[in-house]
């Protein structure tokens, strides 16, 4: 496992190399620093620095380094990207995203949705309090959700619907279709699972899930 993530972090950095820094930033809505060689790169409520130098990515408020997992998902979020696309303010779920959405969906299912169900189904307020923590702001869809930037362009939504005797908790993730433009269906899954797994954490910090990648 940890040598697969090696290889896709290692290929994140080959990409992007070979776009240039000046298209990714007006594409990406990025920031690029050619002094410097950086990318600044808003990923939840924090910036990350992207130091082509170095080939390093750190937290610009403290210089944290990300897991291996979050890296990745920052590298191909820079170089992933055919053509020039915007959000277009809908939500889907991840079996509606075109190139394998359906087929990984059950795989998604039960490694991402259903820690949400059973963190958050019997108390969907707790959600709102832990989204907020990561920057996510209240939505109107079940009886609670949040929708992140995960992104500058990829908007993400968590719904909780509540379960008691006789009805069963459910949850979902959605995703703005313009995602197949920005990120390919194996960091589509990723990135859905990295924001279950903070969640999940800030609910219950004392629950280790493996180990953590992100």
């Amino acid at each position: 496992m940890e040598t697969n993530y090696r290889i896709a972090y290692n290929k994140g950095w080959d990409d992007l190399k070979q776009k240039a820094p000046e298209d990714i930033a007006s594409t990406m809505d990025v920031t690029y620093l050619s002094d410097n060689r950086q990318f600044i790169v808003p990923f939840l409520n924090e910036n990350y620095i992207v130091d082509c130098n170095k080939q390093s990515i750190h937290k610009e408020a403290d210089g944290t380094v990300p897991g291996i997992g979050a890296s990745i998902l920052i590298l191909h979020y820079l170089t992933f990207f055919q053509t020039r696309a915007e959000p277009v303010n809908k939500w889907v779920s991840l079996k509606e995203i075109p190139n394998g959405g359906m087929l990984f969906y059950p795989a998604f299912h039960k490694e991402s949705i259903t820690g949400l169900i059973k963190t958050f189904g019997h108390q969907p307020a707790h959600l709102l309090e832990c989204a907020q923590r990561i920057g996510g702001r209240p939505a109107r869809f079940g009886d609670a959700s949040a929708v992140f930037t995960v992104f500058p362009k990829i908007p993400l939504c968590v719904v909780i619907w509540e379960g008691d005797e006789e009805i069963a908790a459910n949850a979902t993730v959605l995703f703005d279709p313009s995602v197949e433009h920005f990120l390919h269906i194996e960091s589509i899954i990723g990135l859905g699972g990295y924001i279950a797994n903070k969640l999940i954490k800030l609910a219950a910090p004392e629950v280790r899930r493996g180990h953590d990648i992100w």
